[in-house]
């Protein structure tokens, strides 16, 4: 098992590196063309941090992939940056360099990298609109048996077997809207359940999403209680070696009858280590087979969902509303998120995530639906995070550059330089911040 979690690690690691190289080398390269449109001379373009890796020179510029894949940059000739070549900036201005060029040209380079995660955030989840269409859980699927609810969820008072009939007093028909980003990061939400008959009203607090931040957590929220078979055996398990088979429905185990798979975990968890009895049921007949359960509390296969899913295709017109749509959702929960910061609501160490906590999102198995997936939604909070007013960030200077073409004044040499050490000072502290903040949840 320890060889799987060290698997499932670098599985997490790769996707998360797959996705950012992709994502900061669009990034880079949006300032580049621009930069080179307006006959800049770019002199480095990197995908991630130094040390270098290995390089090419083409031209004027030298192309490389740097050994810390958190990031890249483009080193543009006469622009003050995280280089700090403070040096080439006393010399006399070169009509190639970024600082000889009309404000209007150095917004443009400055904003192409935002653009261009934008527009590779929208073709994303466009692409992924047209190709998967919507499939989803109807709540009437879903309450045809309830609901099993996770730790927190009884905490807030959702009882297993409660069927949500509404959320925010609305009327609904997508069962993944019971954890959607309106009731997380809205104020005064609320399901009412239907339990044994009674409407039930369960207030949820205003600061309940810093308690989801662990996606395990998330995860196990609010399920479906779901009857089940079996659709995979993972070779060499306990499942495979006591006979079970494909499409097997595991009814009972050491006498305690299951009928949906949430019933059978809480009955492994319980049998760590230990052999047992299972019965299942194959082609209207029942056997009785022994399976020495893991010191995990697994069998080793893969279930399948007995309720049915819902599946709406889209055309291409259709899609491109909706990809758009939930592309620029991704911007607009990300302000909501940080209104609730502001507000106090939530803490920003259970809100904010690093790299550590962005790779758990991808998770352990390499799955390229969620991996596109969770990329389109990093391309669009990569274009936000970017154009906030920081200096160091593309938005810092785009505000420096606006007030530029504004006033008619160009901010001095020093001042810009002085801005530039104050960003890259808070934007390292906010760095450290994000992967102290994974270790510390992580750990504890």
């Amino acid at each position: 098992m320890e060889l799987q979690k060290a698997l499932e690690i670098l599985i997490m690691a790769g996707q998360l590196i797959l996705g950012l190289s992709i994502l900061v080398g669009l990034h880079e390269w949006g300032h580049m063309a621009a930069a080179k449109l307006f006959g800049m001379r770019v002199e480095k373009y990197f995908i991630g941090f130094p040390p270098k890796i290995f390089s090419f020179q083409k031209g004027e510029t030298e192309y490389g992939i740097g050994a810390i894949p958190l990031g890249g940059f483009v080193k543009i000739s006469g622009m003050i940056d995280e280089s700090m070549d403070t040096e080439a900036m006393n010399q006399e201005p070169q009509p190639w360099e970024f600082r000889s060029k009309p404000a209007w040209q150095r917004l443009i380079v400055m904003l192409g990298g935002i653009i261009v995660n934008v527009v590779v955030g929208i073709i994303i989840f466009i692409a992924i609109a047209y190709h998967d269409g919507r499939q989803f859980l109807s709540i009437d699927e879903v309450n045809k048996y309830g609901i099993v609810a996770g730790e927190l969820a009884q905490e807030i008072g959702l009882k297993t077997g409660d069927k949500i009939v509404r959320v925010n007093g609305k009327p609904f028909t997508d069962f993944s809207d019971v954890i959607s980003s309106e009731v997380f990061l809205g104020s005064n939400s609320s399901y009412t359940v239907d339990r044994n008959g009674q409407d039930v009203q369960i207030e949820i607090p205003n600061n309940f999403i810093e308690k989801l931040s662990d996606p395990d957590e998330k995860r196990n929220f609010i399920r479906a209680m779901e009857p089940f078979k079996i659709a995979e055996l993972i070779p060499g398990m306990p499942a495979e070696k006591a006979g079970v088979e494909v499409g097997d429905q595991i009814t009972s185990i050491n006498g305690t009858p299951i009928r949906f798979f949430h019933e059978l975990q809480a009955e492994l968890e319980k049998l760590k280590g230990k052999e047992a009895v299972l019965v299942v049921q194959r082609g209207g007949a029942q056997k009785s087979l022994k399976a020495a359960i893991t010191e995990d509390g697994t069998l080793g296969f893969y279930p399948e969902s007995l309720l049915h899913s819902t599946v709406v295709q889209y055309t291409f017109g259709e899609a491109v509303a909706i990809g758009t749509e939930n592309a620029f959702g991704v911007v607009y929960n990300n302000i909501k998120g940080f209104g609730k910061i502001f507000r106090g609501e939530v803490s920003a160490s259970k809100a904010l995530s690093g790299p550590i906590g962005i790779a758990r999102m991808f998770g352990g198995v390499w799955d390229w639906g969620r991996f596109w997936q969770l990329t389109g939604l990093l391309s669009m909070v990569l274009a936000f995070m970017n154009a906030l007013p920081i200096p160091a960030l593309d938005g810092g200077h785009a505000v420096i550059l606006s007030y530029e073409i504004i006033s008619g004044r160009k901010p001095s040499d020093k001042f810009l330089e002085n801005a530039q050490k104050v960003g890259m000072v808070l934007l390292l502290g906010l760095m450290a911040f994000a992967i102290f903040n994974d270790v510390w949840k992580a750990v504890f």
